[in-house]
Order: structure tokens, then sequence, then C-alpha cells
């Protein structure tokens, strides 16, 4: 199967069978969710929603979060990974957002990398899911279910990843692309045990048929 080929059938599959499919961090607007990725950074969503109802009700907006000292910050998020680090970023990426983007949370990638915090999966994050437009946020579900799959080749980084990926995703569906990964990477084809016995994939699936063509001998 060509590679053109291969992203078709897949794209194919995905909007038959999983036509919604969206972001599991809960916010009801820019702020909160730029907060929730930061602190999803090597911690699962289901951490995160269980961080953030107390943290918002604390710091509901970016002026209260940038007039928050370190040590505060860290009490409320010290349940998830790394929240030394993440307190300092959260807190500087506050100040930028208040100061110099005037509260407005900005939809490009570049200027959204400017913040503390924000690196290009987050930023990408936010361009998508605040802005609609067709950027690939790329974690290590996306990096491991398109390797997987074959939809990538020999990528050795997010960067690599996202650039082989938009070659070949309609621009249009780059966004819902990035949900239909992760959660098929999250549920489905996860790290350790993937469920190739339950994936709709499979036919299509490179890793499937290498396991298929091994167990034969």
């Amino acid at each position: 199967m060509r590679k053109k080929e291969r992203f078709e059938a897949i794209i194919q599959w995905f909007e038959e069978n999983r036509p919604i499919a969206e972001t599991e961090l809960r916010y009801v607007n820019p702020y909160e969710l730029i907060v929730a990725v930061i602190l999803s950074a090597q911690c699962t969503d289901k951490r995160v929603n269980q961080t953030t109802p107390s943290f918002f009700a604390k710091f509901p907006d970016e002026l209260s979060l940038s007039n928050a000292s370190q040590e505060e910050v860290f009490s409320y998020i010290r349940s998830c990974s790394y929240p030394n680090n993440k307190a300092k970023h959260l807190i500087g990426m506050a100040n930028m957002l208040h100061n110099d983007f005037k509260g407005e949370m900005p939809s490009d990638i570049n200027e959204l990398q400017k913040m503390p915090g924000v690196g290009r999966k987050t930023a990408n994050v936010i361009a998508s899911v605040v802005f609609n437009k067709p950027a690939l946020a790329v974690d290590t579900h996306v990096f491991r279910v398109s390797a997987r799959l074959g939809l990538t080749y020999r990528a050795k980084t997010p960067l690599e990843t996202e650039k082989q990926l938009v070659k070949y995703i309609p621009e249009e569906k780059i966004a819902i692309a990035h949900h239909w990964l992760i959660l098929h990477g999250r549920y489905v084809c996860v790290a350790r045990t993937p469920k190739c016995t339950e994936c709709g994939l499979s036919a299509y699936c490179k890793y499937f048929a290498l396991n298929q063509k091994l167990s034969k001998g």
C-alpha cells in the first residue's frame, strides 16, 4: 500500500468511526486551556482535570496568576509532574499574556512559543483547538501511533513527525487528526501492549503486519 493510500484509508476509518474527537482536558476559555496543556506535559489528562478546578477557583485569569508566588502556585499543582518548573512557567506565561498580549491569547504559533512553558506542542494545541488552525501537535501518543501505522518513516523527533503527517493529511482535517491519533494511542494503540485484536486499523497497520509475519515464522 502506497503512503497516500494508507493515509486515505486511515483517515476514512477515523471519519466513519470517530467522527467526534476532541481534547479531554476541561476548560472554558483559552487561558484555562493553556494552563491545562502546560500542566499536562508528562502528566495524564485525568490528573490535570483533578487539579484545575481548585487552581482556576484561586487563579481565574492571567492577572491573578501573574501576581501569585511560585510557592503558592506549587501548592495547587503539586500532584502534577514537575510542579516546581510548571509553577515558574505558569507565572511567566501569565505575566507575558497579560503584559505583552494584553490578555488576548495570540493565535500565531511563533508568538505563542514566546511565552514561558509553551513549546511547539502546546502552541499547536492552542492554535488548533482555540483558533481551528491546521496545526498538529505531536505528543508521545501521536509519535508512537503514526510510526506504528506507517504514516511516518524513521521520524526521530516530534517536528519530523509533524512535517511528515501534515504533508499527507488534508489541511481541513489536520486539527481533528491530532485528536484521532492521541485518543487512539491512549485507548487502543497503547505503549506496552497495543490492543491489535480490537483495532479497526489493523488492516492498514505496518506494526500489526510485521507482528503477524514474525508470528508465522
